[in-house]
């Protein structure tokens, strides 16, 4: 009889910590450990919470009776690191230096690794990470963006994007590998990415603002408009990141990010809001249709996941605009943790060769 595998799943948020622990497929236990800091500790290198956050993880785990040392593996969200492909990676001593040192950018993601590490070090077993946001698997053609200086960058919501493709995979009776799909993924950012084979060979920037606006993000804007803005002396350029993300689409136009009351509103004719949805459904559409460009046609299905794809008068609007190209899937929510477990099994069961950062290192 093949043995369990019994994982700790860690997954960081801002203000909060999710942590599940899995029995092969089988969840067993879920949380998530909210917590506040004082100011000063807000302002200090996020960096600085992965012991505090390892802690409160464990006491947590202890107080619920979770035996660590039935543990098989350890893994974490990854984090912001040089681009790398798809896939699960063991955590190496490389991968810890580049997230400590914040070596390609600052984010909360960056304590999924190093506290997954530091928890299985003390157990004598591995640590992992899965897809994590810096996959790279754009084709060269991809990169040009017209001026030199300036390559395009695959930065995306790889977990979901790939979750969700290998559970269309399943639908279609085929394997990842085998299909070409395009994955919208639809949260506070929006990516959109054309999977040909089993790689992203495109996809837009969603943490630089890129490809259509969202509920807080701009989206890709008029260049030039956008050079003259930042020359009139009228925004620092903290205030003009802030508005390209964070107060940018929904909130810009509308003051408000939450869709579900933008849809009661519509509802009673406010023609505003309704334009401003439009727009977005509109700027959806129109991304997914240079996806399907890129696929040359060849599309076996289009994949809807993320949070928004639950509102379903949003998927309408855009579906009735792309669905010529291929049938429609829905698989709404992210679902991080299972994304993360079903990563780690396929590893543990030599379903796919574990991956090593940055390249063929143990």
């Amino acid at each position: 009889m093949q043995a369990v595998y019994r994982t700790l799943i860690i997954n960081p948020g801002s203000d909060s910590t999710q942590i599940g622990v899995f029995d092969d497929e089988r969840c067993i236990f879920e949380n998530i450990l909210h917590y506040q800091l004082e100011q000063t500790e807000h302002d200090s290198r996020v960096i600085d919470q992965s012991e505090y956050r390892k802690k409160q993880i464990l006491e947590r785990l202890d107080y619920e009776g979770i035996n660590l040392s039935k543990l098989t593996a350890v893994c974490g969200k990854g984090g912001l690191l040089r681009p790398i492909k798809g896939g699960t990676y063991k955590v190496n001593r490389t991968m810890l230096y580049d997230l400590r040192t914040a070596m390609y950018g600052k984010h909360v993601s960056n304590l999924g690794a190093i506290i997954a590490y530091d928890i299985a070090e003390g157990l004598n077993i591995d640590a992992y990470i899965v897809d994590p946001v810096v996959v790279d698997e754009l084709e060269d053609i991809a990169r040009y963006s017209g001026i030199p200086e300036i390559s395009r960058r695959s930065i995306f919501h790889a977990l979901n994007h790939k979750a969700a493709a290998r559970k269309a995979a399943t639908t279609l009776q085929a394997t990842y590998e085998k299909l070409n799909l395009i994955i919208i993924h639809m949260g506070r950012g929006i990516t959109i990415g054309a999977h040909h084979l089993g790689r992203v060979i495109d996809v837009n920037n969603g943490l630089d603002g890129d490809g259509p606006f969202t509920t807080e993000r701009s989206g890709g804007l008029p260049i030039g408009d956008v050079v003259r803005l930042c020359f009139s002396g009228q925004y620092s350029e903290e205030e003009l990141l802030k508005k390209v993300i964070g107060n940018g689409g929904l909130m810009a136009y509308l003051n408000q990010t939450d869709v579900n009351e933008v849809e009661s509103q519509m509802k009673l004719d406010d023609i505003t809001k309704r334009k401003v949805y439009d727009a977005m459904a509109y700027q959806i559409s129109k991304e997914i249709g240079s996806m399907g460009a890129v696929l040359s046609g060849d599309v076996d299905a289009i994949v809807f996941t993320g949070f928004l794809a639950y509102e379903t008068e949003l998927v309408e609007m855009v579906s009735k605009r792309v669905d010529w190209i291929a049938d429609i899937m829905l698989f709404p929510g992210e679902n991080e943790l299972i994304a993360l477990n079903e990563g780690v099994l396929r590893v543990l069961r030599n379903e796919e060769e574990v991956l090593y950062y940055p390249a063929d290192e143990e």
